[in-house]
């Protein structure tokens, strides 16, 4: 039995911009209501109930119009939450589902339907050992990737920057975008040179990926009692991503934030989101990444 997850600040730190109209968190989990969606029995956290009107409510309080939901690893592969909250709100969700290889074309067309426009993989280890429990491998998507490209989806893929070298040639079989998780998790330390980390670049130069400038709570090094503005050691990163293509970002929370068990780490969704006023200070860039870029990514309609 896993140790239940601390939840979500109930305040945030006031934003340091107005967010521009169609605005979208591109990465975040619903979990329940666990009478319908029940948590798998195998999995590495326990989050609290999180559906999709306490999403709603997140992105309302944040001042942003959209949102993209991803399946958790503590549902395993059951997509249920996410469905139900995507086809309650269908002009303001989309989703990243979880399948398997078995799934059928008429699941997939459901799943279209509903607004899914990609299936994410579960790469992300360290020194050899995976570091959450379920999710699906490679070979999954390998078995997937011409029904994912007739469908005009995308692979999003959860996996340390550092492993991307060896794993590139195979990502890039399959024909499809790759969206990569919260800069490729890229713990600060290991620096912008990290050639992990460089080949992650250079993927975003060649058009293959896009990546989410997310994740600065779980990248960063910085104490949270440091002297400095919080996330600081995360901006090279940010900005040597944008300079490699900025039409291939896109920004998300990861609310509600799961897998946090010390209180004072838990992050603050206003700080998170005022990194974007130090990272992208021209409202132009902020459109883009917030608004323009998740619209073709995701398939939004013109706000």
């Amino acid at each position: 039995m896993t140790r239940p997850c601390l939840p979500p600040l109930p305040h945030r730190t006031a934003l340091q911009f107005q967010p521009p109209q169609g605005a979208c968190d591109s990465h975040a989990h619903v979990f329940g209501p666990f009478a319908r969606h029940p948590l798998a029995d195998d999995r590495s956290y326990t989050p609290a109930e999180f559906d999709g009107a306490s999403f709603i409510a997140h992105l309302d309080q944040l001042g942003l119009t959209r949102g993209v939901l991803v399946t958790g690893s503590a549902s395993g592969t059951d997509n249920g939450s996410v469905l139900e909250a995507l086809e309650r709100y269908p002009d303001r969700l989309r989703g990243v589902a979880v399948a398997t290889a078995e799934v059928t074309d008429a699941e997939l067309d459901r799943w279209h339907a509903a607004g899914v426009r990609g299936v994410r993989a579960n790469l992300y280890q360290l020194n050899g050992h995976a570091v959450y429990r379920n999710g699906v491998g490679l070979e999954v998507l390998e078995a997937l990737a011409p029904r994912l490209k007739a469908r005009g989806w995308h692979a999003q893929i959860w996996v340390h920057a550092p492993d991307l070298p060896t794993l590139s040639p195979r990502l890039r079989q399959l024909g499809v975008p790759l969206v990569i998780d919260h800069m490729g998790r890229m713990a600060t330390a290991r620096g912008v040179q990290d050639p992990g980390f460089q080949h992650l670049c250079a993927l975003l130069a060649d058009g293959v990926a896009w990546t989410k400038i997310s994740g600065a709570d779980r990248n960063t090094g910085q104490s949270s009692t440091a002297n400095e503005p919080p996330y600081t050691d995360v901006n090279p990163f940010a900005t040597a991503l944008l300079a490699a293509n900025p039409e291939h970002i896109v920004w998300g929370t990861d609310w509600p934030h799961i897998n946090y068990f010390d209180a004072a780490r838990v992050p603050d969704d206003g700080v998170l989101m005022n990194l974007l006023a130090r990272w992208l200070p021209d409202p132009a860039q902020r459109q883009r990444v917030l608004v323009d870029n998740p619209a073709r990514l995701y398939d939004f309609a013109a706000p």
